[in-house]
């Protein structure tokens, strides 16, 4: 049997998906996530994703900006999931190039999330408020 791209994943004592869109800039909003930067940033991402048993669904490195659709565990908070990306990118790249530790710090303190499923949240709500589909 095919595994579909959005499968439920099966835990110890739950059945779920867990998926976050995550956003975030560097400092002062700098254009360096280019060239050599953006290439090493996808090879971090993906060890940092196969160690953990995370899954990237999607990634896109802007010179900007990083955009990051990762499923996580149930048991993993958001926080620690940006934290555990932007440390380890950051770490990484101010080592391997020069230029990156000119800068204060790599990222903001800052960053979006925003959760996603197979379904919409409002198809959801609509569902739970619906008095007939118990």
């Amino acid at each position: 049997m095919r595994k579909k791209a959005y499968d439920y994943r099966h835990y110890n004592h739950s059945v779920g998906m867990n998926v976050v869109h995550l956003v975030w800039i560097p400092k002062r909003r700098k254009k360096v996530l280019i060239g050599k930067v953006r290439d090493r940033i996808f090879e971090i991402f993906s060890e940092l994703a196969t160690e953990k048993d995370w899954r990237i669904r999607a990634l896109e490195v802007a010179p900007d900006h990083i955009h990051l659709f990762v499923e996580i565990h149930p048991t993993d908070a958001i926080y620690q999931v940006v934290r555990a990306f932007k440390g380890r990118s950051a770490s990484c790249l101010r080592k391997e190039f020069e230029h990156l530790k000119k800068m204060p710090s790599l990222w903001t303190n800052s960053y979006f999330f925003s959760t996603a499923g197979k379904i919409s949240a409002a198809t959801i709500e609509r569902y739970i408020n619906d008095p007939h589909h118990g």
